[in-house]
């Protein structure tokens, strides 16, 4: 490993608790940081924050050491000890955040610590939180979510995959579109349809399904920029024990909402705990960009008055949102489901990274239509702003489309009459599906 990465040490977790004075808990922080983490991106931290660590940690470098956070429970300091957190106050916990801060420090598995944990936490039996916690915490399990079907987008509850009991298990039948990792994943939770005879949100049961078993058939679906994020899965015959169903049968739409405001919350940019921008970066980088630009003697930077004022415009409306954001943040840290708040940070992240990368990219001018590939393909050779941009795109669909997160803020936190629907009462079998 570079910049003195070493073999990741086995140091575990730290001796502090609930009861511990925040000055000793930071005190075991620093101490922690300076006999675990790499030497190299401790000074880059201090030197320069995140983007100096980026220059000197690869992504393999940083998964090859991750169980030595794992282990250590800063990942989730707020959760108990028993699902790998130190059961820190929630004021201490983000203290903590800020100490660790500097050394970008990512949270890895984020579908499973945003997703999968807030179901678990506000609907899970005892066993399977103590079943499922500790590995998603170690980044020793990833898990991603088998929600969205080909037929079933904006309305998630017409789902059409089915669970059928068979003794101790459950047989599932259907297809998953616009699955975010899951090629990656070992484990998903699941949506599933166990009564096609009453109204469609009373007949949904929330599963976890081990991906890793015949009958699931993963297939990635490429980015127009040339990666692959999003698969289509498809379930024949595939098991789940009935240990592993959350909530009773039939409540799933209750316990899916757990986990959709912790997505709305993920995506939802600073401030929201996730690992990376889904995106391109932020307003900071937006800022860089333009005063390397100037340094560099081209057009469209910093220099420029109209896109100085563009970009520190960018810049005030990130700050504002991710104040919001971390009022939700901390309601995820303390192990509580993020409410239909969330879906505020939600709304506003999707257009305002949009408008980020397309800034990014107007700076660029004609670098960002074409651009010297030497022997590399036009995918690798790419500029990162356009392929920030290229993926920003999808930011107003995943995590809920903006009309449905508009329509929760409506109804959940305004208050506002729901939109009439002729078929809420029906039986799913008899509800027109496309």
């Amino acid at each position: 490993m570079s910049a003195g990465a070493g073999v990741p040490p086995t140091a575990g977790r730290l001796a502090v608790g609930p009861d511990s004075p925040v000055d000793d808990v930071l005190h075991a922080v620093r101490d922690w940081v300076r006999d675990v983490v790499p030497q190299g991106w401790v000074e880059a931290g201090r030197r320069g924050g995140a983007a100096e660590v980026r220059k000197v940690r690869t992504r393999q470098e940083y998964e090859a050491w991750y169980p030595a956070f794992g282990a250590s429970g800063l990942v989730v300091p707020a959760w108990p000890v028993a699902y790998g957190g130190l059961d820190l106050p929630g004021d201490v916990a983000r203290r903590v955040d800020q100490e660790l801060r500097p050394y970008n420090l990512g949270r890895l598995n984020p579908l499973g610590l945003n997703l999968a944990a807030p179901a678990l936490f506000a609907h899970g039996t005892e066993e399977q939180r103590l079943r499922f916690l500790p590995p998603i915490v170690r980044n020793e399990e990833t898990w991603c979510q088998l929600f969205s079907e080909p037929g079933s987008g904006s309305d998630l509850a017409s789902l059409a995959t089915r669970a059928e009991r068979d003794g101790d298990d459950w047989v599932i039948t259907g297809q998953k579109v616009w699955t975010t990792w899951a090629h990656l994943s070992s484990f998903a939770v699941l949506l599933a349809r166990t009564d096609p005879e009453v109204p469609k949100r009373a007949g949904i049961t929330y599963f976890l399904i081990d991906l890793r078993q015949p009958g699931v058939d993963i297939r990635p679906l490429r980015h127009m920029g040339g990666e692959v994020d999003f698969n289509e899965v498809f379930l024949e015959g595939a098991r789940v024990p009935d240990s592993q169903r959350v909530g009773p049968v039939g409540a799933g739409w209750k316990v899916a909402n757990a986990t959709l405001s912790g997505e709305r919350q993920m995506v939802s940019g600073s401030g929201s705990g996730g690992v990376d921008r889904i995106g391109g970066s932020g307003a900071d980088s937006l800022v860089r960009l333009a005063k390397r630009l100037s340094a560099e003697g081209k057009p469209g930077g910093w220099d420029n008055p109209v896109h100085r004022d563009d970009v520190i415009r960018l810049w005030c409306e990130e700050r504002v949102r991710e104040w919001t954001n971390l009022r939700v943040r901390a309601q995820a840290r303390a192990g509580r489901s993020p409410g239909p708040e969330s879906s505020i940070g939600k709304v506003h992240q999707g257009g305002l990274n949009q408008r980020l990368q397309a800034m990014a990219v107007h700076m660029l001018g004609a670098a960002a239509t074409a651009w010297p590939g030497g022997d590399r393909s036009w995918v690798e050779s790419m500029p990162y702003e356009v392929r920030g941009m290229l993926r920003s795109r999808a930011n107003t669909i995943e995590g809920g489309t903006t009309e449905v997160n508009k329509n929760i803020l409506g109804e959940r936190v305004l208050g506002l009459p729901r939109d009439p629907d002729p078929w809420q009462s029906r039986p799913w079998r008899e509800v027109p599906r496309s």
